[in-house]
């Protein structure tokens, strides 16, 4: 991705290098009674202000006339995530970098910009999301369970931790928009476009924000409780079946992962050693793909390894290139041999039918008890060896450069 570059600026500089390039949207659907407020308290502290009407019918955007802002119609309701598709679309005609979006109902404070814009200076290709306060009064218990429902889903398609992934108030690089395939259209948008910008490469951060929620009695809500989850549920169930595949994503910020090959082990040790990924991690990996490999999970060894993989942000590749030594016969049956010695305080020398098939669950049993011998043992082994493989591709490199 382009968009602004790190460069060398101080915190101050770049935060006002962003302001300027930065477009503030307020996605609009029937919130007439509170989104002018929101308007004129976003206008105190930015300039550049687009509302997009998504085919309201309560007359929100007529009550603001006389504001400095533009306005953007729908006819008809598209969604939230066709809303925000449509400022990106004219962020971009205005040569704008950055994307915020803040909802229209009068839970975020718009004064809470700059907390984002600060957390955003260092990374400007990051997404940053604003990370709402549930000490204050009047918190749904939806949301309370969405928020951590959501972020649970976040850590397993992509095995980053994010506090709010369900706040609205966010920045995104416009460019992003353009990169990604995107299908989502109305609030299952905000969950696609963070879990597709992580496997891109794109970091995601946040930064805490204050939340106002008015009494149940006075609160406007357009989530649509069947359908929005029903959309959700599909969405989530759609991504975790893609995370757990091994195959690489298209990369926006980094594209080496693509090039990861384990025929080749070395060259692939180098390519995954940048900024996010570390020798230790690297030999985490390892260890998790031979304990994994090493357990009596027959046929589902690689299912295991992608979702704890994931979960953890560790690479699923090495994690299956390291579970192949484990396959049958010698580790197997060496878990077998030491599970059946705990068990009766011998070893197992009879190969027959009678031992290996009729009683085929107690060798199962053993393979198990075994295991959690051998995995863990052998694991510290390899995760040893691609450690100290590792950390001297790491000094090479460092020593080129």
């Amino acid at each position: 991705m382009s968009g602004v570059g790190h460069g060398t600026l101080g915190s101050e500089a770049s935060s006002r290098l962003l302001k300027e390039k930065l477009l503030v949207v307020i996605p609009l659907y029937n919130h007439a009674a509170t989104v002018r407020r929101v308007v004129e308290q976003t206008l105190a502290v930015h300039d550049r202000v687009l509302v997009v009407d998504d085919g309201s019918s309560d007359g929100g955007a007529d009550t603001l006339a006389g504001l400095p802002v533009e306005v953007r119609r729908h006819p008809v309701n598209r969604g939230k995530g066709v809303a925000i598709l449509t400022a990106a679309a004219v962020a971009r005609e205005q040569g704008m970098t950055h994307l915020a979006t803040i909802d229209a109902d009068g839970q975020h404070d718009p004064a809470d910009l700059d907390r984002l814009i600060d957390v955003l200076a260092p990374v400007p290709l990051a997404v940053v999301v604003g990370m709402r306060d549930f000490s204050v009064a009047n918190v749904p218990g939806s949301s309370r369970f969405g928020r951590q429902f959501s972020n649970f889903w976040l850590r397993v398609q992509t095995g980053k931790r994010l506090g709010d992934t369900q706040s609205g108030f966010r920045i995104y690089p416009v460019e992003l928009f353009e990169r990604l395939r995107l299908g989502e259209t109305r609030y299952s948008f905000e969950v696609e476009v963070l879990v597709k910008a992580a496997w891109a490469g794109v970091p995601l951060k946040d930064a805490p924000i204050s939340v106002h929620y008015p009494p149940s009695a006075e609160r406007v809500s357009h989530f649509r409780g069947f359908m929005d989850n029903f959309r959700l549920t599909l969405l989530n169930t759609r991504l975790t079946l893609r995370s757990f595949l091994p195959w690489p994503h298209r990369r926006l910020v980094r594209d080496e992962q693509e090039k990861i090959s384990v025929l080749r082990p070395l060259q692939s040790l180098r390519l995954l050693l940048s900024e996010e990924t570390t020798p230790l991690q690297l030999a985490a990996a390892a260890v998790l793909g031979v304990i994994l490999g090493a357990a009596p999970l027959i046929a589902c060894h690689t299912i295991a390894i992608l979702f704890v993989a994931g979960f953890f942000g560790l690479n699923k590749l090495l994690g299956i290139a390291t579970s192949q030594l484990c396959m049958p016969p010698l580790v197997p049956a060496l878990c077998i041999e030491i599970g059946y010695y705990m068990r009766h305080g011998e070893w197992l020398t009879e190969i027959s039918w009678e031992t290996l098939g009729n009683q085929g669950l107690e060798r199962l049993w053993e393979w198990l008890l075994g295991s959690l011998v051998v995995g863990p043992l052998l694991g510290l082994v390899v995760g040893l060896v691609v450690y100290l493989l590792a950390g001297m591709l790491l000094r090479d490199r460092r020593a080129e450069a």
